[in-house]
């Protein structure tokens, strides 16, 4: 559904970078995964590099405990990793629980780390596999919460941790489910139907609206509960994924690869954040 859709205009924040993946802002930085260069990065609120955390395996998806720890996923050896301020450690094994890379993950105000897979091995071509969501608690438990989904991706939670929003980027919809005190998760549905848009990464708006990047069109859009998309935001490449933060809470951060898919193969170094500042849906926390 799209009707009077705003086209907004991004501003480049910071670029040179391979493939960057997950930002999130915390403690005045923008922290990213750059997935192929096999780094983290913390750029300050201008775009510069002030910090660098080394990821053999491959980062993916971030997120922050409520103790300001950050936890990173490591997608080729399957684990969460946390980082301290000074230390890189393991958090969470999950080799024995997912089937494939880990991907992307969303954070509960309970701690509550809700991580997807792959499913199966895409880069080396195996047939399209659904896979499981997992949940790992704050006592590094991990549990199967859901099943069946078709590569889950961006993930966020909203409504103050009542309800967890997944990509599942090749069905091309946002798929919600309740979440319960205990942190299980129920009432499966669609939140977003996008009509062949795929999405992967996500962040969620003051309102409740959800930003998503979409890897095969270049777009970010923002779209409501039912599927209405009120925002769009064009790119000539792969828009990848997005959050929203800054000193005031009003930037949403994209990070996009500018160019095909082959100059990703080619390693070259296309990879940028870019920025709109919001009028509407403002705030980091919804």
């Amino acid at each position: 559904m799209e009707t009077a859709v705003n086209h907004l205009e991004p501003a480049l924040f910071a670029d040179g970078f391979l493939f960057l993946e997950a930002p999130k802002w915390q403690h005045d930085e923008l922290w990213v995964s750059d997935v192929f260069d096999h780094k983290v990065y913390a750029l300050s609120s201008v775009g510069q590099r002030v910090k660098t955390i080394e990821v053999a395996n491959r980062p993916s998806g971030l997120g922050f405990l409520s103790d300001g720890s950050l936890i990173i996923a490591s997608a080729k050896d399957r684990k969460l990793l946390r980082f301290d301020g000074s230390s890189l450690g393991e958090y969470a094994d999950l080799s024995n629980h997912a089937a494939a890379w880990l991907n992307d993950f969303a954070v509960d105000p309970q701690d509550r780390i809700y991580v997807g897979d792959f499913g199966y091995d895409f880069v080396g071509g195996e047939a399209r596999k659904l896979t499981n969501l997992h949940r790992v608690d704050a006592d590094r438990s991990i549990s199967k919460v859901a099943s069946g989904l078709d590569f889950p991706n961006g993930s966020v939670v909203i409504n103050q941790g009542r309800t967890l929003i997944v990509a599942e980027t090749w069905e091309a919809r946002l798929t919600a489910f309740d979440i319960d005190d205990k942190g299980q998760l129920s009432n499966r549905r669609v939140f977003a139907d996008l009509h062949g848009r795929q999405p992967d990464g996500i962040c969620a708006d003051a309102e409740g609206a959800i930003w998503a990047g979409i890897y095969n069109t270049g777009e970010f859009i923002r779209v409501l509960d039912g599927g209405r998309v009120t925002h769009r935001v064009a790119f000539d490449g792969s828009g990848i994924s997005c959050t929203i933060g800054g000193p005031e809470g009003r930037t949403l951060f994209m990070t996009v690869f500018v160019g095909t898919n082959d100059d990703i193969a080619a390693g070259k170094r296309n990879s940028a954040v870019f920025t709109i500042n919001l009028e509407i849906g403002n705030g980091v926390r919804p």
